[in-house]
């Protein structure tokens, strides 16, 4: 609740200079005027007394325990004072509220206010008020009595007003504030689980569904290693999304499993996943390249969605695999010379180019473009810039 908190330092830290500072001050002007019938002994005493009490009083707040207890000694020692005006302030400085006992009640009646809840606060400060009302009118001066008294009331109910706006809207915004974290919390589950969602969408798409849509065509023959590799492939997935072990997220075998950070050549990933598709006329011109570890998975099986799409799409195309670099900018390129399709018309539930190609990317900052129309063949470009 940080609003909150920062709004008990306040009333911390300003209760407690403000007992002080006007502590030491009235004790600095109570001996200003001693005509009689100021009591010199008795007004030395009670100077001694409260500011010793001011001290102690802000320490005690400052050390932000239970302030209660100190806030009804310090209305009780006001109250005192107060009673006592006619022994403590001389007649020709009652007058006006400006002696050192009303600076000392003004005081308490604010204080109180920040330190105590409303039910108590307000009950102190109006004691503070009768008190001093009933020592101006023992010292034979009824006009301050009901001037000061009216003032001190009226310092008790803006006051507590004041502290109760304050700490109604310390609470709003700690509730705002516990909505706004709920909420992005709430956000980050929802998409934590869309995203090992789409991560388990195209680890299927690119494994058992690739392999049978390539059995199905009958692009593969029954009995050849190659198929045996995807399918082994495709299990050692299966297995991992199903919780037996970590998923490697390579379906196919193309990682590393013992490289867990740095770089990886990029150029001998695509050359390895090209391997795996010997049935495919293809060209390559590939640059040696490297990139971070997951840079490099994301773009190879990217990539090797797009020829996976050659390969159920246009067996009999022959395909351009081009690796570039440029300073921090790497593209890929495959290309194939089949009969192209419109990407406009995919359908959304399809999960090749969208999930595979697309959303594979932009895991990892970089983005991917396709070029094709009905007719003239496929280019799929992947980019990843280490400045994007």
């Amino acid at each position: 609740m940080p609003a909150a908190s920062a709004l008990g330092w306040v009333y911390t830290i300003f209760p407690a200079l403000l007992r002080l500072t006007c502590g030491l001050a009235c004790a600095a002007v109570a001996f200003a005027v001693r005509t009689p019938p100021v009591d010199t002994a008795l007004l030395g005493v009670a100077v001694v007394v409260l500011t010793a009490w001011s001290v102690f009083f802000a320490g005690w707040i400052l050390r932000r325990t239970t302030p209660a207890p100190v806030m009804a000694v310090d209305v009780l020692l006001t109250v005192g004072a107060c009673l006592l005006i006619r022994h403590l302030v001389a007649a020709e400085v009652l007058p006006g509220g400006v002696s050192w006992v009303a600076i000392q009640s003004s005081t308490t009646v604010i204080i109180a206010q920040f330190v105590l809840p409303a039910r108590w606060s307000v009950p102190a400060g109006l004691l503070v008020a009768a008190a001093y009302g009933t020592g101006a009118h023992l010292a034979g001066n009824n006009a301050e009595a009901v001037d000061n008294v009216v003032t001190l009331v009226v310092q008790t109910l803006c006051s507590a007003v004041l502290a109760g706006v304050a700490r109604r809207s310390s609470r709003l915004a700690d509730d705002a504030f516990a909505g706004y974290q709920d909420a992005a919390r709430t956000a980050l589950t929802a998409r934590a689980a869309r995203t090992a969602e789409r991560q388990q969408n195209r680890d299927l798409h690119d494994t058992v569904l690739s392999t049978l849509t390539v059995v199905g065509l009958g692009a593969v023959a029954g009995q050849s290693a190659l198929l045996r590799e995807r399918a082994a492939g495709d299990l050692r997935t299966l297995a991992a999304l199903a919780g037996e072990r970590e998923p490697t997220g390579a379906p196919t075998g193309d990682r590393d499993p013992d490289v867990a950070g740095g770089e990886a050549p990029l150029d001998e990933r695509l050359r390895r996943l090209l391997r795996r598709s010997p049935q495919l006329r293809v060209t390559v011109a590939l640059e040696p390249c490297e990139v971070p570890v997951k840079v490099a998975e994301a773009i190879t099986e990217s990539a090797g969605e797009a020829l996976s799409n050659v390969l159920r799409h246009a067996p009999d195309a022959t395909v351009m695999v081009r690796l570039s670099h440029d300073g921090d900018t790497v593209v890929v390129e495959v290309s194939d010379d089949g009969p192209g399709f419109d990407p406009g018309t995919v359908p959304h539930h399809r999960y090749g180019l969208r999930e595979s190609v697309h959303g594979r990317m932009a895991t990892v900052g970089g983005r991917a473009e396709v070029d094709s129309a009905p007719g003239r063949g496929t280019r799929v470009r992947l980019r990843w810039s280490d400045v994007d």
